[in-house]
């Protein structure tokens, strides 16, 4: 006979499942599971007792009809995997006796509600799983193209810097080089406050800056006309990073199907932002500084304007790298920006408007579903990202200004490789 007990709660009914409830915590996992009715594997807990899926059926079946059966032998058969369907009596007693209950029992109702739960949550999460953004295939080729692109003319081992001619920083010191030096040791003096937090950098960079606002010297003022003793190396490393940016734009989805003519007024009016994007690669925030490889080919500000250049570029480049650096951007949208920069629609000399602002357009949306899909709360993200290409209009702007300014002095402009005279010298009309 089997014993009978008060019907559980619905909360309890609730929490107990009826075909494969999982073991207690007390459970080790890795302890073989043995059917406590059987001796046959068993598949988990089953109306409250560890068993194989034929006890927990027999018992559920025996319960529902409310069998009752003999054991034709003395009442005390060894249950086995072998023998166990021989004595009926027996083996729904060894139930019993390990713990099954039928109030763990499901009825027929309780079990058509159930599969329809379950069915119910399996469609929410397939709608869940639906809904989640997600980039297109020719997205994610146009991404995978533009990675490639970027690994096969970025070396970030830096190994052909030893190939310029060699960095010489001594010689005189300019009034902007002085300023600059000012800039850098403060830096250094202070590095470590550059890794607390966006409020420190922001008053660390203020700092440095107003350093530099007073006694602006003109870039053709007497000390600039005294021999610039970087210029050779970084005019190497500049004309370097051009062939770099033209390979990287020859693998640009679509960039080779333009016009001779449009390409060119691309690479000419761009080359110069997409170099300081890729150089924030190896900017550094410890010491604002660009770190390429040994310490030859780390530059600071001092350095640059030992090649002609002012702080009214390099003050908001520095910025501008470090801002490049808050986004934390992932190389795909790094790429991407790149691209997106290059195929500005509104260069000078541009013909074909129409048919790049389409491109541009198709990466603009490729940057958008990749921040939608890798950061779902970014929803500022992708402006603060286009917003860094505004400000590189602005640095290219300047840079072409003191570029002019330095080429018409022929003791410098003679230095400069004839890609870089190529690119910056002849204004696109």
């Amino acid at each position: 006979m089997v014993r009978k007990s008060a019907r559980i709660s619905p909360v309890m009914e609730a929490m107990a499942v009826s075909t494969s409830a999982q073991g207690t915590d007390e459970l080790d996992r890795n302890a073989p599971r043995i059917c406590g009715v059987c001796g046959d594997k068993a598949t988990g807990f089953h109306f409250n007792a560890m068993t194989c899926e034929g006890c927990k059926g027999f018992f559920r079946r025996s319960m529902k009809r409310k069998a009752s059966f003999t054991c034709p032998f003395n009442g005390s058969c060894t249950i086995t995997k072998d023998n166990r369907r021989h004595c009926q009596a027996c083996r729904l007693k060894r139930c019993v006796d390990i713990g099954m209950m039928k109030e763990f029992i499901l009825t027929d109702e309780e079990v058509q509600r159930k599969k329809e739960l379950i069915l119910k949550r399996k469609e929410e999460e397939a709608m869940r799983e639906a809904q989640k953004p997600r980039l297109t295939e020719e997205q994610s080729q146009i991404i995978n193209t533009l990675v490639e692109a970027h690994h096969k003319t970025y070396d970030d081992s830096y190994s052909d810097f030893a190939k310029f001619r060699p960095p010489v920083r001594e010689g005189p010191v300019t009034r902007s080089a002085s300023r600059a030096a000012s800039l850098h040791s403060l830096s250094d003096a202070s590095s470590d406050s550059l890794n607390n937090s966006p409020e420190s950098m922001d008053k660390k960079l203020s700092s440095l800056f107003s350093m530099c606002q007073d006694g602006v010297m003109s870039p053709d003022s007497r000390d600039e006309n005294s021999r610039l003793s970087m210029l050779p190396h970084l005019a190497d490393l500049v004309s370097y990073s051009i062939q770099k940016v033209i390979g990287f734009a020859k693998m640009v989805p679509g960039f080779r199907d333009l016009t001779a003519e449009d390409q060119i007024a691309l690479l000419k009016s761009s080359a110069i932002e997409i170099i300081m994007l890729r150089s924030n690669q190896s900017f550094s925030l410890d010491d604002m500084s660009w770190s390429c490889g040994g310490p030859d080919f780390k530059y600071c500000v001092n350095d640059v304007t030992k090649a002609g250049h002012t702080l009214e570029l390099l003050e908001p480049l520095v910025k501008f790298q470090v801002g490049m650096k808050k986004l934390n951007m992932q190389e795909e949208e790094h790429v991407l920006l790149m691209a997106i920069c290059l195929l500005s629609p509104d260069r000078p000399g541009v013909q074909d408007h129409v048919r790049i602002e389409a491109m541009q357009e198709r990466l603009c949306e490729t940057l958008q579903a990749y921040i939608r899909v890798h950061h779902p709360g970014g929803r500022l993200l992708y402006a603060k990202m286009i917003q860094k290409l505004a400000d590189l209009r602005s640095l290219n702007e300047e840079h072409s200004k003191q570029y002019r300014s330095l080429s018409f002095q022929p003791e410098h402009s003679m230095q400069l490789t004839p890609l870089v005279l190529e690119v910056f010298g002849s204004e696109v009309s």
